[in-house]
């Protein structure tokens, strides 16, 4: 019976020692998983802080054309507007003119159409 009651022993001990490997995988498993996240939370980091450069590059290479393109703009829209302000000012007393001759001066004469044959 000594010798079944070692084997039982035997048996406790390699569990033991099975459930410590187990253990130790869990542990290893989950500081593995923390590593990796740890390491791609650094990965986008980098990846983040290289596009924002990126990013800023595009921008101060393009803003100049920006800022002529809308100078040019201004200009334009000034000269019209100012193009405009000539013309509303050479043409506002004749188009009042007309505007109150046509009110005014009414030729009262029938329709072609009511016209009797």
């Amino acid at each position: 019976m000594a010798a079944h009651s070692q084997g039982i022993q035997t048996l406790l001990e390699a569990e033991k020692e099975a459930a410590k490997v187990v253990q130790q995988a869990r542990q290893y498993r989950t500081q593995k998983l923390k590593d990796a996240r740890s390491e791609a939370a650094k990965d986008l980091e980098t990846y983040k802080a290289q596009k924002d450069n990126e990013l800023k590059a595009f921008e101060q290479k393009h803003s100049g054309a920006t800022k002529a393109n809308q100078e040019a703009i201004d200009k334009e829209t000034d000269e019209k507007l100012a193009a405009l302000e000539v013309s509303y000012k050479k043409n506002k007393d004749g188009v009042v003119k007309m505007l109150l001759d046509r009110v005014l001066l009414v030729q009262t004469e029938l329709h072609p159409n009511l016209k009797k044959a």
